[in-house]
């Protein structure tokens, strides 16, 4: 049986002028995870990620703390969902259909709470709606892409190998609803709560997959116990 690590990527640089940039406390996330998968045993086979740069930097600062050479491949089919264009072309027709929403953004979105209202109606919307009309990647490309890629990931590496992909939480809760037959419309359950850099793990063996665990972030909450940090981090 061949395993899979679904691993999000640290924290983000929120609110500041380039938001795809690990924070101080992304950058340590990264590193904790590294050392916390050493000191599990685990050894990869091979990293992949997507090309977004909180993503590589959260695979390379892992895989350092890692023995051997990893293989890095980027994929940009592990790219977050696109949340920005998604808000920007389909918030107008949301808040009409949804008077909360629409109170909401005339009192402004004034903390990362309120945003994360709007990204589950905005996302909801988008997954029970062909929104390429829109002028924006739908819920079926998007998810197809993705699919796509963790089955060609199976399929190059075979067998008896441990792979890390470092992605994101949509791309998770993406793979981790297909993975147990879900399709778009329960897939937020697994977006919102998950944590940065919690681990998700699949196990594979041909074209067979399925959920081991999801979504750990104990490692974390364990390691900043023993060294006086706060690393658990969900935005």
């Amino acid at each position: 049986m061949a395993t899979i690590y679904l691993i999000r990527h640290g924290q983000a640089s929120f609110g500041s002028a380039n938001y795809d940039q690990l924070s101080e406390l992304g950058q340590l996330q990264a590193t904790r995870t590294g050392q916390y998968l050493a000191r599990a045993g685990v050894s990869l086979d091979a990293a992949y990620s997507g090309d977004l740069w909180r993503q590589r930097e959260t695979c390379e600062r892992a895989c350092k703390e890692l023995d051997g050479d990893i293989a890095h491949h980027v994929d940009p089919r592990f790219n977050e969902i696109r949340n920005d264009e998604q808000v920007e072309h389909l918030t107008p027709i949301v808040a009409e259909q949804n008077p909360a929403l629409k109170q909401l953004l005339k009192t402004g979105l004034s903390n990362s709470k309120h945003y994360q209202k709007l990204i589950e109606a905005v996302f909801n919307y988008w997954v029970s709606n062909d929104c390429s009309a829109y002028g924006i990647q739908s819920w079926d490309e998007y998810s197809g892409m993705a699919q796509a890629a963790l089955a060609e990931v199976m399929s190059r590496e075979g067998s008896g190998k441990t792979i890390g992909i470092f992605t994101s939480g949509g791309t998770i809760a993406t793979l981790v609803a297909h993975v147990l037959g879900l399709g778009g419309t329960q897939t937020y359950q697994f977006y919102e709560p998950v944590f940065n850099c919690s681990v998700t793990q699949l196990f594979y063996s041909g074209e067979n997959v399925s959920l081991s665990y999801f979504n750990d972030r104990s490692f974390l909450q364990l390691l900043g116990k023993e060294r006086g940090e706060e690393l658990v981090s969900y935005r």
